[in-house]
């Protein structure tokens, strides 16, 4: 069965972190797909312990941690993926393929990689302002605690 390089990274854009990007190169057996899929579902569960403890739950930034791996990971391996040349992609994805049957990737492949370029660095960007913005406050929680 032919493996196409737009499906792969249009599932790494529009479902980033489940693995169903790896499982449809490697099927279920992928340890990468199966390791996405734990981190995506740990990154939930970290996102609902911090918003239930007001941010304030090392669990909780532990586990949405995983969760930022994950869909980061998800979405450069799309970069990575959709940037190789159609040949490389065909040489390992779909060997002994019939010529005339080749990948020919186009604006679409190139788009997805521009939108997994622009969530990723957008998502990182988040991440880090909530993330630093916490531990600041929290670190001015503990001066006035020390101050008292």
């Amino acid at each position: 069965m032919k493996k196409y390089k737009l499906l792969f990274c249009s599932l790494g854009i529009f479902f980033p972190g489940t693995g169903l990007n790896c499982f449809y190169l490697q099927g279920f057996k992928s340890f990468w797909g199966w390791a996405q899929l734990f981190a995506f579902l740990g990154g939930i569960a970290g996102w609902l312990l911090l918003k239930e403890s007001h941010f304030h739950s090392a669990p909780g930034w532990v586990l949405i941690t995983f969760g930022f791996i994950t869909l980061e990971a998800s979405w450069l391996t799309t970069i990575a993926y959709g940037l190789r040349a159609d040949e490389k992609w065909d040489a390992k994805f779909n060997p002994g393929l019939d010529p005339s049957r080749a990948t020919r990737s186009g604006w679409p492949v190139v788009l997805t990689v521009i939108f997994s370029l622009v969530f990723g660095a957008g998502v990182m960007m988040t991440f880090l302002a909530i993330a630093f913005e916490q531990f600041f406050i929290s670190q001015l929680l503990e001066a006035k605690k020390l101050s008292q």
